[in-house]
């Protein structure tokens, strides 16, 4: 549905993007991660016709972005990272303006903005003026107005930034739901393990450049090697640390009130080494785990030394 390769874009001497590719299949959610002004947002532009790539190509249900624009707005939704402030118009007539604009007929504009208000649980904010909502509110509202052509494709630019904890579950919801409908959806954010759940693939961008693309067990996986181990103990904390820390297989021992994380390299058999040897040693193990890897470490573990 969307495929990108070798796109760069430049600003003078400045390069945005550096010749980055990927493919995202239809019906796919692809996690954009990356700190600011890593390129996501360049892209995501790209991608909506908004601005033109210095080189490579971008394509959109089989379209090519700078060529045939009109054809690609027509498959995609475009969600910035801003709401535009607007006096004296209900969240429906805010609706019914952007449908017009794709030449969707009265009649029908009325059929589809009641629906699309209740599938962004706004039902009962349709005459309320769009400057009076809160900001979890106008990026559910936002949502919708991407979406009153029905398009194949979302770009949806940092979503939930700046959301509470509550509007940010209220708008993953709406997410998930989009997805059951088919939808092909790029989207980016700084909330990595939000991006976790609801996403099939996720890129890490640094730089301008693509330097990992994967599912999070792909990514993980070529993190050295290294599972990352929490050990808690009752008590005898400065005794167990002290046996760990003369073990070659653990590295990067830190302490968060009794429970140890080490870095450990060895397979599973070592592990449960590993456990034996503290037992025997008569430590007071009260559990022992291997840490699942979340795209917080994953980010900072890939991204060691990109761009500085």
């Amino acid at each position: 549905m969307i495929q990108i390769d070798n796109l760069k874009k430049s600003y003078g001497s400045m390069q945005a993007l550096k010749g980055i590719s990927l493919t995202i299949e239809r019906g796919q959610v692809f996690g954009f991660v990356g700190p600011n002004g890593a390129g996501k947002s360049t892209t995501m532009l790209i991608l909506a016709t908004l601005l033109a790539p210095t080189s490579g190509s971008a394509y959109v249900g089989g379209f090519e972005v700078t060529k045939h624009p009109r054809e690609v707005r027509k498959r995609i939704g475009y969600m910035p990272d801003f709401f535009g402030v607007y006096d004296n118009v209900t969240s429906e007539e805010y609706l019914d303006f952007y449908a017009s604009n794709y030449d969707i007929p009265s009649h029908e504009r009325k059929e589809i903005i009641p629906k699309l208000l209740e599938l962004v649980s706004l039902t009962e904010k349709r005459d309320a003026y769009v400057d009076s909502l809160s900001r979890g509110m106008k990026q559910r509202l936002g949502l919708a107005r991407s979406l009153v052509h029905n398009p194949d494709v979302l770009i949806l630019d940092e979503p939930a930034s700046g959301l509470d904890p509550r509007a940010r579950i209220e708008l993953r919801e709406i997410l998930k739901e989009l997805k059951t409908m088919g939808k092909t959806i790029i989207i980016s954010s700084h909330i990595l393990p939000e991006l976790a759940e609801m996403c099939d693939v996720i890129g890490i961008i640094e730089a301008g450049e693509m330097i990992a693309s994967g599912n999070v067990d792909e990514i993980y996986a070529r993190m050295q090697g290294q599972k990352v181990l929490n050990i808690r103990l009752l008590d005898r904390l400065e005794e167990a640390m002290e046996h760990l820390g003369a073990l070659p297989s653990i590295s990067n021992l830190t302490r968060k009130g009794n429970t140890l994380s080490v870095g450990f390299t060895g397979t599973d058999n070592e592990q449960v080494a590993l456990l034996a040897q503290l037992t025997s040693a008569g430590l007071p193990v009260a559990s022992f785990g291997e840490a699942s890897g979340n795209l917080e470490e994953i980010f900072l573990e890939i991204t060691k030394g990109v761009g500085s």
